[in-house]
């Protein structure tokens, strides 16, 4: 019986290479405090990504909460409540409401004309997300946040090294915030970063993540400690050395699951102004009971694929009185399937039969 296919893979990056970014840490003795791999691994992303004013963070979900105190925001968000439940938490967490927009239930992105209908007078920003990757409608949201006088703050977990445009995705709105959990496609184990379009909003975020503290004895502002360390970045240097053969990898698995599926099921629209980094895959059911049957087959056969985004965040328990009809019918019907370089051929053949017929079998 084959191993347990969950629906990603952390990828470890070939340990002797690893071993010499950590002995530069023995030979340095410096693991924290913005050490010599953090500044590498800062300048290798500007450059791999094409942006400035990067800053690496301990966390994807620290980097949205620093983001929004950089940029001033404190009243209210329009968002997405079809996303990871951080998008949203960060929010509360930094006493700013989240209004929600319904998302288009095509490309599963926040739908303008919602954002539109959202705003408030206490708006002071719109969160949109770049859903599994998939760049949402940038420029109609761009002339939103300009007609409104409003901030845009990008949730870009999914979107390491996308492109949009013929540009990183990374360089619209006021800032765009990365993850670099273990789970995503490029990761420093736990980390993240901000890109921001001005430097004095950097230069800001830069004194939080170090408590405020911008000298040997002075302390210049409210901070709090979001650094990433020295071993993290290690990771990171060592798994950004492989990107080339990591993309490589996800491509020819999501291309067999496109070939497999497309017209069986739902999948997901994708902006035809955006590259995709293949970072999920996900399928849209018929029905909440077509997607349950099929997920416990799969499970039956060793096979985890995941309900991404369950539950909508409309309906979370510090979030009542808001309904979004769209998120919340689509998140009751999508799956992403496993995906991840050295998938074998045989499993997404496997994966793929399973689906379609579950898929036909309670149509």
């Amino acid at each position: 019986m084959h191993e347990v296919i969950n629906v990603t893979k952390t990828h470890l990056p070939d340990r002797e290479k690893l071993d010499r970014y950590i002995d530069r840490i023995y030979e340095t003795n410096w693991l924290t405090n913005n050490g010599p791999l953090v500044k590498e691994l800062t300048a290798r992303l500007e450059a791999y990504l094409g942006v400035e004013n990067l800053l690496l963070v301990s966390n994807g979900t620290l980097a949205l909460q620093i983001a929004y105190r950089a940029l001033g925001i404190t009243k209210q968000a329009v968002t997405t409540p079809f996303s990871f439940v951080a998008t949203t938490s960060t929010l509360v967490w930094e006493g700013i409401e989240p209004v929600f927009a319904d998302i288009d239930p095509k490309t599963f992105c926040i739908d303008p004309r919602e954002i539109e209908k959202a705003i408030t007078p206490d708006t002071q920003a719109i969160v949109p997300v770049h859903v599994f990757g998939n760049a949402c409608e940038i420029d109609a949201i761009e002339a939103i946040a300009r007609k409104h006088g409003l901030k845009t703050v990008y949730d870009a977990a999914h979107a390491f090294g996308a492109r949009y445009k013929g540009e990183s995705i990374l360089n619209y709105g006021d800032a765009s915030t990365l993850s670099f959990h273990a789970t995503k496609i490029f990761h420093t184990i736990e980390g993240g970063a901000i890109v921001f379009k001005d430097r004095e909003a950097y230069k800001r975020a830069r004194l939080m993540i170090n408590f405020g503290i911008d000298g040997p004895d002075s302390i210049a502002a409210l901070g709090i400690n979001a650094k990433m360390n020295e071993f993290q970045a290690a990771m990171g240097l060592a798994v950004l050395d492989e990107m080339e053969s990591i993309l490589s990898g996800r491509e020819t698995v999501w291309t067999e699951y496109e070939s497999n599926l497309k017209g069986k099921l739902q999948l997901q629209d994708r902006n035809p102004d955006s590259t995709n980094n293949y970072a999920y895959f996900p399928v849209v059911f018929d029905n909440e009971e077509t997607l349950l049957q099929t997920k416990a087959e799969l499970n039956e056969n060793r096979i985890n694929p995941r309900r991404y985004f369950y539950p909508s965040l409309d309906n979370v328990c510090y979030l009542e009185g808001q309904n979004s009809p769209h998120s919340r019918d689509i998140a009751s019907r999508i799956m992403c399937l496993p995906i991840f370089p050295g998938l074998q051929h045989s499993l997404v053949s496997k994966v793929s039969g399973i689906v379609q017929l579950e898929g036909v079998a309670v149509r």
